[in-house]
């Protein structure tokens, strides 16, 4: 068996042995799970403030480099499970909005889409801006994408930003088939290669709009393959699905986006 070289060369050469290379990325690993636990149980926590959440308008602040955010949270969501990433917007001056999608967002993503459609004509009804910017969470990235892509949203959405977003679809949604399939459209839509996919995907990006999307790579609910969009801005960091709009190094991301 090779012998390791001796402590100085090591040092000098930044010399790791294979077994020092896994065991510190299992380390690693193991640390961005714990890290993605607690993200989890915040979400959760927040997710059960519901849709009834008081909103602040923030109508002064709004202009062309800053425009109007809108939330839109994912399936099985509630806009309560957005609050800490509303928060930290409304902290950096940004005029936020979100709507209530239905009972944790089981509906249709074609009737959300419209839902959103008419609710944005409302906003810049009532701002000097002509556009706006989304950010969505899982599924909710799929519902604004589709607003831009089928709805003529490109001509008021500024950018998109897609957190953990199913371009691809995911497996997991398996679960929401078998428990609340009967009743929720977009947990079949969500599938792999679902007719829904196919036709949102059918058509080309609209280049009127700037696209992000960010991936964690401890994501278990929508694993980072499924994410990618062509045309899209990626982004990733080592975190998992709840921690998207959680985290503080995600959203330093996120304004990043918004304000680049």
């Amino acid at each position: 068996m090779p012998k390791k070289p001796p402590g100085r060369l090591r040092r000098l050469f930044n010399f790791r042995d294979p077994d020092d290379r896994q065991a510190q990325s299992a380390q690693d690993g193991l640390r961005q799970d714990l890290v993605g636990g607690r993200h989890a149980l915040a979400y959760l926590r927040h997710l059960a403030r519901g849709n009834t959440i008081r909103k602040k308008k923030f109508f002064e602040r709004v202009d062309e480099r800053h425009p109007p955010v809108l939330l839109l949270h994912g399936f099985l969501g509630t806009r309560g499970s957005m609050y800490i990433l509303e928060r930290r917007l409304n902290g950096d001056g940004i005029c936020v909005f979100s709507f209530n999608l239905g009972s944790l967002n089981t509906r249709d993503i074609r009737q959300s889409a419209f839902l959103i459609h008419r609710k944005i004509e409302a906003i810049l009804a009532q701002t000097r801006v002509r556009k706006i910017d989304i950010i969505g969470h899982s599924m909710g990235g799929l519902i604004g994408l589709y607003y831009i892509k089928k709805l003529g949203g490109h001509e008021k959405v500024r950018k998109l930003v897609m957190m953990g977003t199913p371009m691809a679809g995911t497996w997991s949604a398996l679960l929401g088939v078998a428990t609340v399939g009967l009743l929720s459209k977009s947990s079949w839509q969500i599938l792999p290669n679902s007719a829904f996919l196919k036709e949102l995907h059918r058509d080309p990006l609209p280049p009127d709009v700037e696209y992000y999307t960010l991936a964690a790579q401890r994501d278990w609910v929508c694993p980072i393959g499924s994410t990618y969009l062509p045309g899209a801005t990626r982004l990733t960091v080592p975190l998992g699905h709840s921690s998207l709009v959680v985290s503080n190094e995600v959203y330093r991301r996120v304004i990043g986006a918004l304000r680049q």
